[in-house]
């Protein structure tokens, strides 16, 4: 089963421009989980502060406008991605419980449209 692990964080936890010790830490922590996952990581990349991102929003009448930032204004910002192959729900969990984090922070786990879904044994 493929599963998208989305880590959010408080991006400020970096710095500006996400450059520091702090991530250095974190950057080699995500390395060494990289390595171990081996074939298990399908996917995964850090993402730029959310003063780069660009919002496409759909109105109700199916309009489009075009906004500065993310989506919604939120203590936490994601900040990555994992996409992983895992044997179950609690695979994922497992892996999830694995990545580094520089605080506070929480790993979304998410199955990929066309997979099955299994409920979690272990919590």
């Amino acid at each position: 089963m493929q599963y998208l692990l989305m880590i959010y964080e408080d991006e400020s936890a970096y710095g500006p421009n996400k450059q520091g010790e702090a991530l250095n830490r974190v950057v080699a922590g995500h390395m060494a989980l990289s390595q171990s996952l081996g074939a298990k990581r399908l996917a995964g990349a850090g993402l730029k502060n959310t003063n780069t991102a660009t919002t496409v929003r759909t109105a109700a009448d199916g309009s489009k406008t075009i906004h500065d930032g993310p989506f919604a204004e939120t203590k936490e910002q994601l900040g990555g991605f994992y996409m992983i192959e895992a044997d179950d729900l609690d695979d994922a969990i497992a892996i999830a419980r694995r990545i580094p984090v520089c605080r506070e922070g929480a790993v979304e786990i998410r199955p990929l449209l066309g997979q099955g879904e299994r409920k979690a044994t272990a919590a």
